[in-house]
């Protein structure tokens, strides 16, 4: 069984909205509604816990207001740069006029400014650093049908919630396993990636023992794989097609994963796609995350894009299909 974790089918993205109590909370809100973000707020004491955490965003909206005093701002903004670099950070402008009248340490924390007035100049930011990547929705549909099948077939009975696809732009590790996998061909290069909790993937697969046994490293280690190799396997045929490249496709970048900060870059600055699905079994009281992001750090052609159509007579022989 299928269901939405969210009632709406557009492409949205996640954005933390740090402002004061007396800050531009309606305006805020509408322009969130009218853009396809999600603001989440948080209280700066909390801030840095927040941060450490492995909430997916595609930004952060940051009012000059935030912290109180100029030097309590300074540091929240020195804090967030710190935890989290690869978000877009926008500023929203009230002493200062322009992030260019801005102290040098902190005018380059900021990817854009703007003011409650000017409110367009934030839409022109969001399309610039969130939303600068077009996905058809033929892909986004596709993509998700493709997973839950997938999943469907390897944990069937259980109940499976699916996210709306966001933008992210962080680069967090969620979890203790996750696969890599290329994908390769005319219109797009880049990777899919799933991640998960080892623990969580145990339970649901009905293993018993300790995660730290062999025996149960290779079955988190077997079904991962196994997920991955379906639905890449489905990706290429809906998708991809004719895998030969041409030679100025041929650049690699290198990929830099850091454990310790459950961090990992595929060498772009571009945004990547995510999709959320949470597999539970209420009898047993059980569930499973799985994260799945498709990064195309090396190229990106969604003019080119097409879903492969299947020849009836090719089916037919295969014997997919029969002439009634």
């Amino acid at each position: 069984m299928v269901a939405e974790m969210t009632s709406k089918e557009t492409l949205i993205s996640k954005v933390l909205i740090l402002e004061p109590e007396t800050g531009p909370t309606d305006e805020l809100k509408a322009f969130c509604d009218a853009h396809q973000l999600v603001g989440l707020k948080v209280h700066k004491d909390s801030l840095g816990a927040v941060l450490r955490t492995n909430v997916d965003l595609g930004g952060i909206l940051f009012s000059e207001e935030y912290g109180g005093s100029p030097a309590e701002n300074a540091r929240l903004a020195l804090l967030i740069h710190s935890l989290r670099p690869e978000l877009p950070l926008i500023l929203r402008l009230s002493t200062h006029k322009a992030l260019e009248e801005l102290p040098d340490n902190l005018r380059h924390l900021f990817c854009a400014g703007y003011d409650i007035e000017h409110i367009d100049r934030l839409a022109e930011a969001v399309d610039r650093f969130i939303f600068c990547l077009i996905y058809p929705n033929a892909l986004l549909r596709g993509i998700a049908e493709i997973t839950i099948q997938v999943l469907e077939s390897q944990f069937p009975r259980l109940e499976i919630l699916r996210e709306t696809p966001s933008i992210v732009n962080d680069r967090v590790i969620v979890g203790e396993v996750f696969s890599l996998i290329p994908l390769e061909s005319g219109w797009c290069r880049g990777y899919m990636m799933l991640q998960t909790k080892a623990g969580s993937l145990l339970d649901v697969s009905g293993s018993l023992g300790p995660p730290s046994t062999s025996a149960n490293i290779r079955i988190v280690n077997d079904r991962m794989s196994e997920i991955t190799n379906l639905i890449w396997g489905a990706f290429k045929n809906k998708y991809v097609g004719d895998t030969s490249l041409p030679r100025n496709f041929q650049v690699q970048v290198p990929l830099i994963v850091n454990h310790a900060q459950k961090y990992i870059s595929f060498g772009t600055e571009n945004p990547q796609l995510c999709f959320g699905f949470r597999l539970r079994d209420p009898s047993a009281g059980v569930s499973l995350d799985i994260h799945q992001r498709f990064i195309f750090n090396l190229n990106w052609s969604p003019e080119m894009f097409s879903e492969i159509s299947q020849d009836v007579d090719t089916m037919i022989d295969s014997g997919e299909l029969e002439l009634f």
